[in-house]
């Protein structure tokens, strides 16, 4: 019986964002132990505030300040804190609504264990020691036994050296274990081959398989090896580069079909200036000692192939 593959994964894209009026006075409003909330055309208080009313539509600019205490709506107890969530100990998600606002507030609440929390428990916000104008201004809420409250009052959202941008990161880390057609594909890589699946029903040919036909919806053991050849479909320039990787912009990565497949695989082209990429290029592999894929695709000299060869395969 082969080896069952696995591999830690990690899939990471930071977004970078720029802000709006509405947004930046929120966040900036954050590190200067502020909470600002948009009112809507009905006189609803929005916290956090939104650009545009969710009812109307209508654009939305009148800012309100709201109080940093407030009640809890809802709660779910969290006993095993992740990686990167607000607290390092066991809490509470709950969402509260701020004195003053109308909508709740999604945000972490520390309490000794979920017999501390309940609905309607009074709250208030805990600040973070370094405030730079984002969410996590807010450490976390806590419990706080005043009854008083406070109505929202009128704010102009100005502040010096307003926040302008954010990085929001974006993070999945998992185990991938392949099955049985792509354990195949994978191992014949290691050997610098590259092998599909045909489809008992309509002959197509698939790479990388997945062990089923997309098209028809059954299974495929069928194997062929295809390329190692093949042919640029479509293309994209990549300018803007990725943290630890290590190929310099602009680089090209393309759409590629393989000789004898029916599906164009991806991978990026080298050994030719990025702007001589073209759709019908012929490029073959170019393996790394002791790769296990190729490290890209380069051209083969090979006259362009013609367009009604891959049109299909766009």
């Amino acid at each position: 019986m082969p080896d069952v593959l696995s591999a830690p994964l990690v899939v990471e894209f930071p977004f970078t964002r720029s802000l709006g009026p509405v947004q930046s006075a929120f966040l900036t409003g954050l590190r200067e132990r502020t909470v600002l909330g948009v009112r809507t055309a009905d006189g609803k208080i929005l916290v956090p505030p939104v650009e545009y009313d969710p009812v109307t539509a209508e654009e939305l600019r009148e800012l309100a300040e709201v109080a940093t205490t407030g009640t809890i709506t809802t709660w779910a107890w969290n006993p095993a804190p992740r990686r990167d969530q607000p607290l390092a100990t066991p809490f509470a998600w709950v969402l509260v609504k701020l004195d003053g606002a109308d909508t709740a507030l999604l945000h972490v609440l520390d309490a000794p264990g979920p017999e501390a929390v309940h609905t309607g428990l009074r709250v208030r916000i805990r600040w973070a020691r370094q405030r730079t104008g984002a969410i996590t201004d807010i450490a976390c809420f806590e419990p706080y036994e005043s009854e008083d409250t406070a109505e929202s009052t009128p704010h102009s959202g100005e502040f010096a050296d307003p926040v302008t941008g954010i990085v929001t990161p974006a993070r999945l880390d998992y185990t991938y274990t392949p099955g049985r057609a792509q354990s195949a594909y994978l191992n014949a890589l290691s050997e610098q081959r590259t092998v599909g699946e045909r489809c008992p029903s309509c002959r197509k040919v698939y790479v990388p398989p997945r062990g089923v036909c997309p098209t028809c919806g059954v299974a495929t053991a069928e194997q062929v090896e295809v390329g190692p050849r093949g042919t640029v479909t479509t293309y994209c320039i990549v300018n803007i580069k990725a943290r630890n990787l290590d190929i310099e912009v602009p680089y090209v990565y393309a759409h590629i079909a393989l000789d004898g497949a029916d599906l164009a695989l991806h991978g990026r082209i080298g050994g030719i200036p990025y702007d001589q990429v073209r759709m019908g290029l012929r490029v073959e592999p170019v393996w790394t000692e002791g790769g296990r894929h190729p490290d890209h695709y380069r051209p083969t000299g090979e006259p362009d192939a013609d367009y009604d060869a891959y049109k299909e395969l766009l």
